[in-house]
């Protein structure tokens, strides 16, 4: 059996590539992609061959926002059956390792995350016609979920877990750094956990624009200063500040408007090696910092969330295209001005 796959060889160069599908190796499903969602890891993947300190060094199929319909099954796979539309958790836990059975998978000391470069032989990701995946991955999803919203769980479950890390948060005032898709979908979860308020902060105005359609408190755009959001941050202190831009200066900038004594959950993937950080200003506000990996048994939560239209994540779509055309997607994608969630469909 053959698969066709979004397969990136080196930066900007991600190509549609026929592959040999090996036989199905027994406990483990053949799943028939149904839709994907392009992410930031995936678009650092194109852009560098590297998404933080993991860098590509052979052939890597993207994707891990993703679902489909289940097509073959071999021996014992926990009642999975073809026809089944599943949400697919891209995570591979060993659930032995120390941090696995003190309830902390995502921090799996064997963790396998598909299309991903974080181990080599690379895992492979989902952006392929069909691939195969343990029953562990699977989510059986009800019929009033399109494929298409299933593919968010993902994200939806990494906004879910870094609301979590934050601890409570009820009443506070919460600031995100960052409005693209985990950053809006961070907001979301903030609200659904109890945020008093939330600001969203970013240097476009097009992110901002979409995070007042989701009903954001406050936006900022600091792309010409902070003097807004200085003021902001003296009239309603930022209690709880969400780094999600993945860059040095919305950590630098997050680290000085949180208030004294607040909390900061980096979220965002950081360029790989050392950057600039105002550590006095850690000290001396004495902030805690938290980071924020993935998640752990939120992806569960997160199809439940989708499926009972408390969350929303289709809102978050601004174009769709088949996999066939994902060069031609992940470059939509880039543009922020157009793009806020780009999703691959079959």
């Amino acid at each position: 059996m053959k698969t066709t796959a979004a397969t990136l060889y080196g930066p900007e160069d991600l190509r549609l590539v026929e592959h040999a599908l090996a036989p199905l190796a027994p406990g483990m499903v053949r799943i028939e992609f149904g839709a994907g969602g392009i992410c930031g890891s995936d678009l650092h993947y194109f852009r560098h061959a590297r998404t933080g300190n993991f860098v590509v060094t052979e052939p890597l199929i993207l994707g891990h926002e993703i679902a489909g319909t289940i097509v073959e099954t071999k021996g014992d796979v926990g009642g999975l059956e073809p026809g089944d539309r599943v949400a697919v958790n891209p995570s591979r836990w060993c659930r032995a390792c120390s941090r696995c059975r003190e309830g902390r998978p995502n921090l799996c000391e064997n963790i396998y995350f598909m299309g991903s470069a974080s181990k080599t032989p690379h895992m492979q990701g989902g952006f392929a016609e069909f691939f195969d995946a343990v029953p562990a991955q699977c989510t059986v999803l009800p019929e009033s979920v399109s494929l298409a919203d299933a593919a968010l769980a993902e994200p939806l479950a990494v906004a879910l877990h870094a609301a979590a890390r934050a601890g409570a948060i009820d009443g506070a005032h919460v600031a995100l750094f960052g409005g693209g898709p985990i950053g809006l979908l961070t907001m979301l979860a903030a609200k659904l956990a109890g945020a008093g308020a939330v600001t969203v902060v970013d240097i476009a105005e097009a992110p901002l624009a979409f995070a007042r359609k989701l009903r954001a408190d406050h936006t900022v755009d600091i792309s010409g200063g902070e003097a807004e959001l200085e003021a902001l941050a003296g009239d309603h202190a930022i209690d709880v500040a969400f780094e999600v831009s993945g860059t040095a200066a919305g950590l630098a900038s997050a680290i000085r408007h949180v208030l004294r004594g607040g909390t900061l959950v980096q979220i965002g993937n950081l360029p790989g090696g050392d950057i600039p950080v105002p550590a006095n200003s850690i000290m001396a506000k004495e902030i805690d910092i938290r980071g924020s990996f993935r998640f752990g048994d939120e992806f569960t939560k997160a199809v439940e969330l989708i499926a009972s239209g408390t969350i929303e994540v289709n809102r978050l779509v601004t174009s769709s295209r088949p996999l066939a055309q994902a060069p031609e997607a992940f470059r939509l994608a880039l543009d922020r001005s157009q793009s806020v969630k780009v999703v691959l469909t079959a």
